[in-house]
């Protein structure tokens, strides 16, 4: 043994960059083959085989074990015994080929391993005439990395790992099941011994503890019709999105206030939604965070559903169960940043190896986190693949992407002087707009019915346009100016909007230069602002009619919608994380009157094309009437794809003042009726409803025929042609 004394003692010393040499089976000189094992809190060791056992003579304190064999055993375990007699028999993993080939570590170190999830993290497999799990991590700057968990009391002598080349630390361990936490011990860049979790770890501990945890799936799909039909539908189908954060929908207060798990939501939630008529959730980040007060969107395992509400073949089967009521999902996404807890993804070999090393570049000012990469390309492939492993192993229909503008600008919340220009002198984060259409194209060009959709808050150009145009390429952004101005606009009290009267109408000048969503989310009814209710001016009627019409006025507006969870309900109190929505207020007409609308703007917008089929299209607009300031009165029209001309009318009166004998332009012949009026009796209104209406010859709005009709007060009303 004295040619191997210098790499014994780096095996010893755990600093060995390749433990195989030492450990495991290898030939002697005399035609032998010779068994070493280390194990340093162990008093015996032997080699069990198909033949018996046989003892490992201990040769050195350290913890290393050896013995002789005239032929070479193969398939084999190690039995231990302890210093208090206990025994147990354990897989020698040094006795193990490599898991992964050497096209998979090139593209790894490339960059270009689109299935990333595949070869790195923990996958339990059969290997070498064993079952046990295979674990693999890059961390190319580390000096050495072990694996450790329960099953080795967590300590990383007992299983160093070997390096493959272009950062892959890789270890097959026979005998170890799923269900093992564990994390990889590091000795760092510069020297330091560290504890990290597993950066594509599937699935992780119930927080707050922080290991990561061998997982497999056993889950069978039963969406298959979902997912074909999903691929074939345009982007600019009907879309009303409601959007969620599990933990705080609906809890169990006679259980601790415990928040539902996946499996307990799924039949609830698909069948809220198809009562309400929505086509889709979208849920707050759902990967694996460690503080829940950041609502999901500082996460640390970017593989891992949250096991808050159970495991990741809970949340599989979550997916399953709305698809199968006919209802999609989307997840919020955030590749922009992540936190700094040190047992993650932050200087995880020492270096900044995710994020930027110059803190103008990698630190986020105002969240208090990292800042990726993006011109990494194997920062880029970690996303990139994270993107691709929610649509296929979890069967999501869109992601939503979080915080886009402060991946776009340089100087997103910095002062002058505290950023960094660009190789051209700019403040466009040149390699952050390479990944976003990177991943916009990778994402289409493998899933084209899937949508994405970005949180973007400026007037960055292109932002849902094709890449080939110049565009970031997302199929949707979230409008966050109509957002503003409508809120703004609706939380006046009536005698002041005639001052206010162009911020309805100014969304309209730009309404077709992205494909919109008009979002009512969870930022606005959070942090003191007070939920949607809550924002409404005047006495408890005219709350609730203006809560209704601005409902109306949003679902007749170009745009798809979204409407955060409790907004159905007139939810009174804003939203707080760690309290159910306040269900019981459907017990009072009021709330279940807004529960009642919301279903009936989904359904009857479903049945008429016309407010929906060309929200991205300026020709499926058109005012008749937005000068009326006076009255606070607005008249427009909508028309499908198809249409000769508009076959919807709405008009809007936002004052509480009924306005009977208000002349409407009609922009086609034909039998026009109400077929929505937010003052419905049915939804706590007044009542002052329109049935049929009366065509006239009478040119008005700049149509030939016009009709009069009685417009509620604080409501709005939707006049089709049948």
């Amino acid at each position: 043994m004295s040619g191997l004394q210098p790499e014994l003692a780096s095996v010893l010393a755990g600093t060995h960059t390749d433990p195989h040499r030492v450990l495991g089976v290898h030939p002697r000189p005399d035609g032998s083959w010779v068994v070493r094992y280390r194990h340093p809190t162990v008093a015996k060791a032997a080699v069990v085989t198909c033949d018996g056992a046989r003892s490992l003579r201990k040769v050195h304190p350290a913890g290393l074990f050896e013995a002789a064999f005239e032929q070479r055993p193969t398939e084999y375990a190690v039995e231990v015994t302890y210093p208090d007699g206990t025994r147990a028999q354990v897989g020698d993993a040094y006795r193990c080929y490599p898991t992964l080939g050497p096209l998979d570590v090139h593209l790894v170190g490339e960059g270009t391993h689109r299935r990333l999830w595949e070869v790195l993290g923990a996958h339990v497999m059969h290997h070498a005439g064993a079952d046990g799990a295979r674990f693999a991590v890059w961390a190319p700057n580390a000096r050495a990395v072990r694996v450790v968990g329960d099953w080795n009391g967590w300590d990383g002598r007992v299983h160093p790992m070997r390096m493959l080349g272009a950062g892959v630390w890789e270890l097959f361990i026979p005998m170890l099941e799923a269900g093992a936490a564990y994390k990889f011990e590091l000795v760092d860049a510069n020297g330091r011994l560290v504890l990290k979790a597993d950066p594509m770890a599937r699935e992780a501990e119930v927080s707050p503890a922080t290991a990561s945890v061998v997982n497999t799936s056993a889950y069978r799909w039963a969406d298959t019709t979902w997912v074909a039909a999903r691929d074939e539908r345009p982007f600019d189908d009907r879309i009303s999105v409601y959007e969620v954060h599990l933990g705080s929908w609906r809890r169990v207060p006679e259980e601790d206030n415990r928040p539902l798990g996946y499996r307990e939501s799924a039949p609830l939630l698909a069948q809220h939604c198809v009562d309400l008529g929505f086509t889709h959730v979208e849920l707050l980040p759902v990967a694996e965070h460690p503080f829940g007060g950041s609502w999901g969107y500082q996460v640390t395992g970017y593989y891992a559903p949250t096991s808050r509400w159970g495991t990741p073949d809970d949340f599989r089967y979550f997916v399953d169960t709305l698809h199968q009521h006919g209802i999609g999902v989307i997840v919020d996404w955030v590749p922009a940043h992540f936190p700094r807890d040190d047992w993650a993804l932050g200087r995880f070999d020492g270096t900044a190896l995710y994020e930027h090393a110059d803190p103008r570049q990698g630190e986020h000012p105002d969240w208090g986190t990292f800042v990726y990469n993006f011109g990494r390309t194997e920062v880029r492939n970690f996303l990139l693949a994270n993107a691709l492993y929610w649509l296929e192993d979890f069967h999501v229909d869109g992601l939503r992407v979080d915080a886009v503008a402060s991946m776009l600008y340089l100087d997103y919340s910095r002062e002058g002087g505290s950023w960094v220009p660009n190789v051209h002198g700019g403040r466009e984060n040149l390699e952050a707009i390479g990944f976003l259409q990177e991943f916009n194209k990778l994402v289409h060009g493998l899933h084209p019915g899937v949508m994405t959709i970005a949180e973007e808050s400026t007037a960055w150009p292109g932002v849902s346009r094709p890449v080939e145009g110049g565009g970031l390429g997302f199929t949707h952004k979230w409008n966050m100016g109509w957002m503003h101005d409508t809120l703004s606009y609706f939380s006046k009290d009536p005698i002041f909007r005639s001052w206010d009267h162009d911020k309805l109408t100014f969304g309209l000048i730009y309404a077709w230069h992205e494909n919109f969503v008009s979002p009512l989310s969870h930022d606005e009814v959070v942090h003191g602002k007070g939920s949607l209710i809550a924002k409404m001016p005047g006495d408890q009627w005219q709350r609730f009619a203006n809560l209704r019409a601005l409902y109306a006025w949003m679902w007749a507006h170009p745009g798809k919608q979204l409407l955060f969870m409790g907004g159905e309900l007139g939810q009174e109190r804003e939203w707080a994380h760690e309290e159910s929505l306040d269900w019981h207020l459907l017990e009072l007409p009021e709330h279940r009157g807004v529960l009642e609308l919301v279903s009936t703007l989904n359904r009857v917008s479903a049945a008429h094309p016309a407010l929906w089929s060309r929200d991205f299209a300026a020709e499926g607009f058109r005012w008749l009437d937005a000068s009326d300031r006076a009255a606070s009165v607005y008249v427009f029209a909508r028309s499908a794809t198809g249409d000769e001309a508009p076959s919807m009318v709405c008009a809007a009166n936002l004052t509480p003042v009924p306005r009977p004998g208000y002349r409407v332009g009609i922009p086609a012949a034909g039998r026009w009726s109400e077929v929505l009026n937010s003052d419905d009796a049915r939804f706590g209104g007044s009542g002052v409803t329109n049935g049929e209406v009366v065509l006239q010859e009478v040119p008005w709005h700049g149509c030939a025929r016009s009709a009069v009709v009685t417009l509620p007060p604080l409501g709005v009303i939707w006049l089709a042609r049948r």
